[in-house]
């Protein structure tokens, strides 16, 4: 794996990865960044937004694995860091919000921890400076032929 940044500007960086798809990262308005533009998030955020993105794609296989039928998934991460620098994150907690068709309970519980717990790469780097804990939240969908549930 590998990305590439490009100063393009302020204090906004072009990153680019293997696939060549792009982000602009930008630093804090207080760290003289933006400059008013704010192009795009923090190196921060971006590490959370991989958080995410890294459980969630974890979550929504097993689930698919397990037949489990969801229609939605949203991902909710608020995060503490230290008042010092180097400001690492200290507390993290993930919540995933899951909506589909009978989803089962156990079988969304099971998902999320094996991912926090075992196959989230981001999270096993984190887990390392900050507290990391997580839960979920099921939303039924109403059935595709309109029957009621």
């Amino acid at each position: 794996m590998r990305v590439t940044l490009a100063h393009v500007g302020g204090m906004n960086f072009e990153a680019v990865g293997d696939n060549g798809r792009r982000v602009v990262m930008s630093a804090a308005p207080e760290a003289g960044g933006g400059g008013g533009d704010n192009t795009g998030p923090r190196p921060m955020e971006m590490v959370l937004m991989g958080l995410g993105g890294c459980s969630g794609i974890d979550v929504l296989s097993i689930l698919h694995k397990s037949r489990q039928r969801v229609s939605a998934c949203e991902i909710g991460i608020e995060a503490e860091r230290a008042d010092a620098v180097p400001a690492v994150f200290t507390r993290i907690h993930i919540r995933f919000r899951l909506r589909g068709e009978r989803l089962d309970r156990n079988k969304v519980a099971r998902a999320v921890s094996l991912s926090m717990e075992k196959y989230c790469s981001v999270t096993r780097m984190l887990e390392k400076t900050a507290a990391i804990t997580h839960d979920f939240e099921i939303a039924e969908s109403a059935p595709a032929d309109g029957t009621q549930a």
